[in-house]
């Protein structure tokens, strides 16, 4: 699974978001399902950060998202985040498949 979150940064504030970019990373790499991460700056327009990770699934993911070290040391970055969906599937597995629920 991947998770894409993104970032409007002003352009004077980049360094201080960059060292907190890489805490918050670090604090995620430490977590159980964790596979990989990178942090990026559109070429185009450095006015906006990105943070990938790579999870083995959701719940590996989810779970990260409620441990101590996490919300002391990434959660107030991420609720920075443009608020757009992050969650994605890979394309290396088979495709979820979206079914109505039974109402039965």
């Amino acid at each position: 699974m991947l998770v894409v979150n993104r970032f409007r940064v002003p352009e004077d504030a980049a360094e201080g978001f960059r060292e907190d970019l890489e805490a918050a990373l670090a604090v995620l790499a430490q977590q159980k399902g964790y596979d990989d991460g990178r942090l990026g700056r559109n070429v185009d327009d450095p006015t906006l950060w990105t943070m990938v990770t790579r999870w083995r699934d959701v719940g590996s993911y989810r779970r990260a998202l409620s441990t101590y070290d996490v919300k002391m040391g990434a959660v107030q970055l991420l609720s920075r985040a443009i608020d757009e969906p992050s969650a994605y599937e890979s394309l290396d597995d088979e495709l979820n498949e979206s079914l109505p629920r039974d109402l039965r």
